[in-house]
């Protein structure tokens, strides 16, 4: 009786299985939606299924399949036509919050790089794990072992994968830095801070400050050419270099989010040794990564960022008291954790 239960399609493992069977399917259909404008077509109000086929220019057909699937996903919603002749579409407050170009926490450009070079990357998974090392040669047929090399392979995939980066502290940004007061930093340097998105909010909340970024110089005049700040935003200093070679800038406090998991744990304790010896007596260390739950067996979605690092990069996720360890090698002994409601957390570590 037990199997005949366990056979049963209603069973919960089964569904379960099923889901994740199924999930690449689900984010084709967020890509594809996002891609083809599909939201930005019902921003100005519900309309029906020709309407939206014409100002996508794709077919009746095609489109009334790709409504109904966003529609039981909780991605638009259906209701009543006005002719009776079928359904309406509207947005749902999640497409309208983070998938409408425009909007100020639109994640349009994180689902383009995870649709294209990600997505190309997870087709890999299998020679990853067989081989232990990034698949870029196989997926985008760049060979290289370092793996900058390979996500900035032109400018436009630079400039994408920056985007991308800026959607992510367009809702995670603001949760980051007052996670702990950082008011009594007079200097900030954002090291590895790409498009300069996080060290400009950090900027408005603290005007007094004086904040920069250090990334690589294409990366700097990638920042200066393509995001422009608000008229009347406090300034920011962008700075060039190699954060493994170029001297760094001496600071009270370094911002490091979303850096220390591209990297080896030996050149992971590099970076944090330099920046140990940049800072000097009384500096500070701001960590924002995901974190593994202790033995590192969750929560899942760090995990699947660790596998996305083993694809992309030389890194992977890791747990608190490897970040811990990782810290004091470097000299910043007093260590505390925040969480952010999200994937992301945050540590500040002091000498």
């Amino acid at each position: 009786m037990a199997d005949a239960a366990a056979g049963d399609p209603g069973d919960g493992d089964f569904r379960l299985l099923m889901d994740y069977a199924h999930g690449f399917m689900v984010s084709q259909v967020l890509f594809t939606a996002s891609d083809l404008g599909l939201f930005e077509a019902l921003a100005p109000g519900p309309l029906e299924t020709a309407a939206v086929a014409r100002a996508l220019g794709s077919s009746p057909r095609g489109t009334r399949l790709l409504l109904d699937a966003c529609a039981g996903l909780g991605l638009v919603r259906a209701e009543p036509g006005r002719g009776g002749g079928g359904p309406a579409f509207t947005l749902t407050r999640l497409s309208r919050l983070f998938l409408l170009v425009g909007s100020p926490l639109s994640q349009r450009s994180m689902l383009r790089y995870l649709a294209g070079t990600t997505a190309r990357c997870w087709g890999e998974l299998g020679g990853a794990v067989r081989e232990g090392r990034s698949q870029y040669a196989r997926a985008v047929g760049v060979a290289t072992r370092e793996p900058f090399v390979a996500i900035y392979r032109s400018s436009a995939e630079r400039l994408l994968f920056m985007r991308a980066l800026q959607d992510t502290w367009s809702v995670y940004g603001a949760r980051v830095l007052t996670a702990f007061d950082l008011s009594g930093f007079r200097v900030i340097c954002d090291v590895g801070g790409g498009s300069g998105a996080l060290a400009a909010a950090c900027a408005r909340l603290h005007p007094t400050s004086s904040v920069s970024v250090f990334d690589t110089h294409d990366v700097i005049a990638t920042a200066r050419a393509h995001f422009r700040r608000p008229r009347g935003d406090p300034p920011i200093r962008f700075l060039g270099g190699d954060f493994f070679r170029s001297p760094l800038p001496r600071a009270d406090l370094y911002i490091l989010a979303r850096v220390l998991h591209d990297w080896t744990d030996a050149d992971a304790a590099r970076l944090l040794g330099r920046i140990g010896r940049a800072g000097g007596r009384g500096s500070a260390l701001l960590l924002v990564e995901a974190v593994l739950t202790p033995g590192g067996r969750g929560p899942a979605r760090a995990l699947l960022l660790s596998l996305t690092m083993l694809l992309q990069t030389r890194g992977r996720e890791r747990t608190e008291a490897e970040f811990r360890a990782m810290a004091a090698a470097a000299g910043f002994t007093r260590f505390q954790r925040r969480p952010t409601g999200g994937d992301l957390e945050v540590m500040l570590a002091r000498k």
